[in-house]
């Protein structure tokens, strides 16, 4: 095959979509039996990959598999597993590790072998490389190896793999040009890095920079509040500025695969030499402490209606990481909920993307689908995911009581409607 892709989940599964629309002979490996078998019968499990295009996918003979040998005679093998943190605080490779074993035991001269997991600078060369020279191939002369970060910005209706610039850095200028030559055939531009650890660094500098200023503006929500100051306007006036200035808003923490973990790694990088990166710690503090200063929010406005926050009906409004779509995954409205059920809410949830959700293994209500009836059964609703089925109008018109942690409601604020 043309590309084997270890990984089928949220990077994997569109870049082999790209490299079929392309031509490419693609299959793809995961241990997780459901969605191979999902993936078989044309089904999708991820939200920017479309039933109708994992057919499209298996009609140009895209092949997903449980079984290594799909590996056997690749050009190309891509690694997209996950890297979550350790309990050091640093990236857990064990699955990066075990693709790279599993890669070595099929590793033949001439492959191309490119990892994109996000991880700390080092790992290409440091971790994985010598793990596939257990084959006996040298790196960098009998194959190719490279780093690509992923860019994967889930939901993003404008890019995508293709019109989203690609780096890459190859163990050798060689392995770089084996790299780009095959992303080239599918993305419209490829970037070259100096190495795999300056391209392994990109990918954390440009998260780690979302998670600062995230942090800076979720700071100051929590002054502004206090002065009676109206920080988004603020923030809308200064974004008028046509250089030196990138808006950047508040929220109620930071969720999704990239801010809340992989400014760590760079983290957990710089502490093995002994001394700590203070912006990431920092900033890692302040964004964590957001969904107890939502909660303690909640708790005043109650208090300010004569209501206490427990036995009060609080309903939640989107429980996603992000707008208009279905990932969970670090979302900031679970410990916003583990709070509240810890000080006694009687919670319940809408989102248009969910239709169950648990907080420490217990179910928490849904709402159902009248959205004006369940804003009019509730003492307090809590806007966490800005979902483009939430109408401010809508809001503002049936909620009793309305904290709005995203800002949809801006225009509407009033006595009953107020923002984070």
């Amino acid at each position: 095959m043309d590309l084997v892709v270890i990984g089928l989940g949220y990077v994997g599964l569109p870049l082999v979509r790209e490299a079929c629309r392309a031509g490419l002979e693609a299959g793809g490996l995961d241990r997780d039996a459901r969605v191979v078998a999902g993936l078989k019968a044309g089904l999708s499990h991820i939200d920017d990959v479309s039933a109708a295009e994992v057919e499209a996918m298996n009609e140009a003979g895209f092949t997903p598999s449980l079984h290594e040998d799909i590996l056997d005679g690749a050009r190309t093998v891509v690694i997209c597993v996950p890297t979550p943190l350790s309990e050091e605080g640093g990236p857990d490779l064990t699955a990066v590790r075990g693709a790279a074993e599993t890669v070595a035991r099929h590793l033949e001269p001439g492959m191309l072998v490119i990892l994109e997991s996000t991880t700390y600078p080092g790992t290409t060369d440091e971790v994985v490389r010598p793990i596939l020279e257990t084959s006996g191939l040298a790196a960098g002369e009998e194959f190719h190896l490279a780093f690509s970060p992923e860019r994967i910005d889930p939901g993003n209706p404008v890019y995508g793999v293709r019109n989203t610039p690609k780096i890459v850095g190859g163990l050798t200028p060689a392995c770089a040009s084996a790299a780009s030559a095959f992303y080239g055939k599918f993305v419209d531009r490829v970037v070259e890095a100096k190495g795999t650890r300056e391209a392994e660094m990109a990918k954390l500098l440009e998260n780690t920079y979302r998670h600062v200023n995230i942090a800076l503006v979720n700071e100051m929500a929590v002054f502004c509040h206090e002065l009676g100051i109206d920080l988004w306007d603020a923030i809308d006036c200064a974004a008028t500025k046509p250089f030196g200035f990138q808006p950047f808003r508040p929220g109620p923490g930071v969720g999704g695969h990239c801010i809340p973990i992989d400014p760590n790694y760079l983290s957990y990088k710089v502490r093995s030499l002994g001394y700590p990166f203070r912006f990431v710690e920092l900033a890692q503090e302040i964004n964590e402490r957001m969904p107890r200063y939502v909660v303690e929010r909640a708790q005043q406005l109650l208090n300010r209606e004569g209501r206490a926050l427990k036995g009060a009906k609080v309903l939640l409004l989107g429980v996603t990481y992000k707008a208009d779509i279905a990932d969970q995954r670090e979302s900031p409205a679970r410990p916003v909920a583990r709070r509240l059920a810890r000080l006694g809410a009687d919670l319940s949830f809408h989102d248009p993307f969910v239709s169950d959700w648990q907080v420490e293994g217990a179910e928490v209500r849904d709402a159902g689908k009248d959205l004006p009836a369940a804003l009019e059964a509730a003492d307090l609703v809590i806007v966490l995911a800005d979902h483009g089925a939430y109408d401010a109008a809508t809001l503002a018109r049936h909620a009793r009581l309305l904290f709005d942690t995203r800002g949809r409601t801006r225009e509407m604020r009033g006595e009953s409607v107020e923002l984070l």
